[in-house]
């Protein structure tokens, strides 16, 4: 069987502004994914006119509707941040909210359409706080549904303060946050697999 790992870059920057430092280390997860024949798609959430709310459509000019068509082809969901006052991004925080809400809608054997998909988180930043936020998204993932595999998440930070961020800083040099990547692409693959060959069984009434 296939399998196809869905990117969620969370970066405040849109494509058009170039590449992020997210997207950078996103990329060194993705392209190891695809040395075992995955299938990868990477999407930048501020591209899209997604609206607030805890629902799975907002009406006329949401966009969210075509990221979950895209949610719900992969086997594999990753989501990407950068850091901010120490905090996953805005969009990061804006993203769990919609997929909070998008948790009603239910596969063909009536369970919430996020089971049997395994995720995984990605940070970046100049500053703490990535292991809070990589909580923050790991419980959020997980509370809707998600698999949350053993050392699915890496990350880097920068000196304190202002200073060179992930691209310039060279960061995918830097031995922890390339060891964990490596973990990371590892458990996903395999529990990715492994939910493939044996599905979550629906929960059975006393």
């Amino acid at each position: 069987m296939s399998i196809h790992a869905l990117f969620l870059n969370c970066s405040l920057k849109k494509s058009s502004e170039g590449q992020s430092n997210t997207e950078a280390l996103m990329n060194e997860v993705s392209s190891r994914l695809e040395q075992h024949d995955v299938t990868t798609e990477s999407i930048r959430v501020a591209d899209y006119n997604v609206a607030y709310g805890i629902v799975d459509d907002a009406g006329e000019g949401d966009e969210w509707p075509q990221i979950i068509e895209k949610l719900k082809a992969a086997d594999i969901v990753v989501i990407g941040t950068p850091l901010w006052i120490g905090e996953k991004s805005s969009i990061a925080t804006k993203v769990m909210e919609r997929l909070y809400g998008s948790n009603g809608m239910t596969n063909e054997k009536g369970q919430p359409f996020f089971y049997n998909k395994v995720g995984g988180v990605v940070v970046t930043g100049n500053e703490d706080g990535a292991k809070h936020a990589i909580a923050s998204v790991v419980f959020g993932l997980s509370h809707i549904g998600f698999t949350m595999p053993p050392e699915t998440a890496t990350y880097w930070l920068g000196e304190a303060g202002p200073g060179p961020s992930f691209i310039e800083a060279e960061g995918h040099k830097h031995e922890f946050t390339m060891t964990q990547v490596k973990k990371m692409v590892h458990h996903l693959l395999y529990f990715a697999k492994l939910h493939q060959q044996n599905e979550i069984p629906v929960l059975e009434e006393d």
